[in-house]
């Protein structure tokens, strides 16, 4: 059988085209598996964003002991140190391009956790414009816990004289937190909170709630892509074989 499909000039083709289905195929199998890990990491957000809030020291157990904390519900207790507020710059559906106002909370035992109050138009970008939602004294925060992320290709350097931040840098603003809190000695925790919409501060800024739960999912459009080379792939080297396989036959013949 071999040897007929050499003499018809099939052998590396043949080859070459199993080569290929193979690869396509394992791409097609790769994204059903990140399909279904997409889907369980789905379901996993949106049964913790829908749990009651665990207290802060169970959250620093958890992350200690090396569990996953991500989007995990939590409530602290604190006061905000608005004259260290940050800037991280953001887009919003309904107001276009503003910031992210994150706030160190001075927990009661001096340490401080950096929260995600919520998003500001440009023009509500300093506290002066913004004065009604500088809340004073103890106040509870209720959010969802949010991790570093790394600094991506196509993003900005985070501008630390001029407060403009265009990636969570957890460490740079853990540092400038901690200065304002306890003379540079305090604690930071190793997260964000994105804070909840309500309580609604006074005059109605910033805006919480800002945490994105729908994660991109088009692995199965990606699968049904690679599957359907694999189809196509096959249907073009049928043709090419048939064709092949005639023409070596009908030049045997003469």
């Amino acid at each position: 059988m071999i040897a007929t499909i050499r003499n018809r000039g099939l052998l590396w083709p043949t080859i070459a085209t199993l080569a290929g289905l193979a690869l396509l195929i394992s791409l097609g199998n790769w994204q059903m598996r990140r399909l279904a890990w997409k889907q369980h990491l789905t379901e996993n957000i949106t049964e913790r964003v829908h749990r009651d809030p665990l207290p802060l020291e169970a959250v620093d157990a958890a992350a200690a002991r090396g569990d996953d904390i991500e989007y995990t519900r939590v409530a602290a207790q604190g006061q905000w140190l608005h004259d260290r507020e940050m800037h991280l710059y953001a887009l919003d559906a309904s107001h276009g391009p503003g910031f992210y106002i994150i706030t160190p909370l001075k927990l009661a035992d001096g340490n401080v956790l950096l929260v995600n109050r919520g998003f500001v138009p440009n023009e509500l970008k300093e506290t002066a414009q913004r004065a009604e939602g500088l809340v004073a004294g103890d106040v509870r925060v209720v959010g969802l816990v949010r991790g570093p992320e790394a600094h991506g290709a196509f993003v900005p350097p985070n501008e630390l004289k001029r407060n403009i931040w265009y990636w969570r840098d957890i460490a740079a603003m853990g540092a400038e937190a901690a200065g304002g809190a306890d003379g540079g000695t305090a604690h930071v925790h190793a997260f964000f909170v994105d804070a909840e919409k309500d309580p609604v501060p006074p005059g109605g800024w910033p805006i919480g709630g800002t945490t994105r739960l729908e994660l991109p999912n088009r692995h199965l459009e990606y699968a049904l892509t690679w599957y359907g080379l694999a189809a196509t792939l096959v249907g073009v080297f049928a043709a090419f074989a048939v064709a092949r396989w005639r023409r070596k036959g009908t030049d045997a013949g003469t």
